[in-house]
């Protein structure tokens, strides 16, 4: 009796007890549910602003295609999502931060230093360097061998005057260890207003151990060529070409128009392309023009398997006259399209060191907003067939600038320039 009716108070408690679970089980799911809900909705809401932002800049989000290669893009949104609902400081990022960055690391994963996102502020920065106007040390940046290098320090700049040279090694930029910094935030960090300073910690071949370098920034104007006499070899012209920027066709005419306007013209030109980090592709193609045939092959693009031609357009005014060309490792781009086209023909002796070896194409894409694409999409060759990127051109003769050259003034690839057209002068 006992038991039985201790069986029948026991049965109760057990009632509720499935009841009171089926109502948490419910509610929970209700709020999973409601949670899910929230969440799909709150993806849809970014996505729909993502979508405005990608259609402001003018790009296709084809979901379809994602899905077709095993791409769920909803993990964006997810992490998207996130950021902006947890974020510490989420009040300070917005929309078009988070979206500009989401690209600049889309560019970035594909490991290529010269293709690059630029947000509207640093693109407008990008024309202002192709004018030749900017604030900054004054020197051409590269990626050799994944390290931050000097590919050429301005001529006449704080990077120069401060000791900077072609060839060296940046690890440090204001203490900032510079390893797998893509090239335009190094670029950004050592760029500053007029009077700041920047310290680059340095290596070089001839250094024992690394070194500090602090720069004070300026204005920096690139005339692009300078016209200069030697003294003492009146029947030499000697040309200064620092970039193939925006300037230079205007610029080189003018230089030319003077040497050709002489009463005693000269017989010899000396181009100096040491140190020039390069510039516009049809800059380059113009400037060999003045050796070159009209309809003369100057460079080819290698793409795909294909390739196009730049080929010139007008009658050479200069093929006449005996040519050095000197280049350094800080000769790069359009510097070397330049120097290996004169020397495929033979119309110039190249003298000096191996050049940089930046031989690849960037497309230059404008974006909506003010922002835009660099983009690598193809390889120069010389006429003949040289493949530029990352070998260089190698000088006819090999005359190399030592650390001791530098300190005492002195000039050997120059010298070695004057030597040889002298004496093709005399042996005319």
């Amino acid at each position: 009796m006992i038991e039985k009716q201790f069986k029948k108070y026991l049965i109760y408690p057990i009632i509720i007890l499935v009841i009171f679970s089926f109502l948490i089980g419910l509610i929970v799911g209700q709020q999973k549910a409601t949670d899910d809900f929230r969440k799909k909705e709150s993806i849809e809401r970014s996505k729909n602003n993502g979508n405005l932002l990608f259609g402001i800049l003018g790009i296709k989000n084809d979901e379809k295609s994602l899905k077709d290669e095993g791409v769920d893009f909803d993990l964006f949104w997810e992490v998207w999502n996130s950021i902006k609902k947890d974020y510490l400081n989420k009040k300070n990022i917005s929309d078009k931060q988070l979206f500009y960055g989401s690209l600049k690391g889309m560019v970035a994963s594909l490991e290529d230093p010269y293709s690059v996102f630029l947000e509207p502020e640093k693109a407008k920065e990008f024309y202002q360097d192709l004018q030749g106007d900017f604030e900054g040390i004054g020197a051409e940046l590269g990626i050799k061998k994944n390290i931050l290098t000097v590919i050429a320090p301005l001529s006449d700049y704080p990077a120069e005057k401060a000791g900077i040279k072609a060839g060296d090694q940046i690890y440090k930029i204001d203490n900032l260890d510079t390893t797998n910094m893509i090239l335009e935030e190094a670029v950004n960090k050592i760029r500053g207003k007029n009077g700041t300073q920047v310290v680059l910690t340095i290596k070089r071949n001839d250094f024992l151990e690394f070194k500090e370098i602090t720069i004070t920034r300026a204005k920096i104007h690139i005339q692009s060529v300078k016209l200069e006499p030697i003294e003492n070899h009146k029947e030499i012209a000697y040309l200064k070409i620092r970039q193939f920027n925006e300037n230079i066709k205007s610029e080189f005419r003018e230089a030319i128009n003077k040497i050709l306007s002489q009463e005693e013209k000269p017989k010899g030109i000396i181009i100096d392309l040491r140190n020039n980090p390069g510039g516009l592709l049809d800059a380059s193609v113009d400037i060999a023009n003045y050796w070159l045939p009209r309809d003369i092959v100057v460079v080819k693009e290698k793409f795909d398997g294909q390739e196009k031609e730049y080929k010139t357009l007008d009658n050479p005014i200069l093929d006449k006259f005996q040519t050095i060309i000197l280049i350094n490792q800080g000769s790069a781009s359009a510097s070397e399209i330049f120097a290996g086209a004169l020397q495929d023909y033979k119309k110039a002796t190249i003298v000096g060191e191996r050049t940089f070896g930046k031989g690849c194409v960037q497309k230059v894409e404008d974006l909506r907003g003010g922002s835009m694409l660099k983009l690598t999409i193809a390889d120069w060759l010389t006429p003949l067939g040289r493949r530029i990127n990352d070998k260089g051109i190698d000088p006819d003769i090999k005359i190399e600038m030592t650390p001791k050259d530098y300190e005492q003034d002195k000039d050997p690839q120059m010298e070695k320039a004057i030597e040889l057209i002298d004496d093709k002068i005399k042996n005319k």
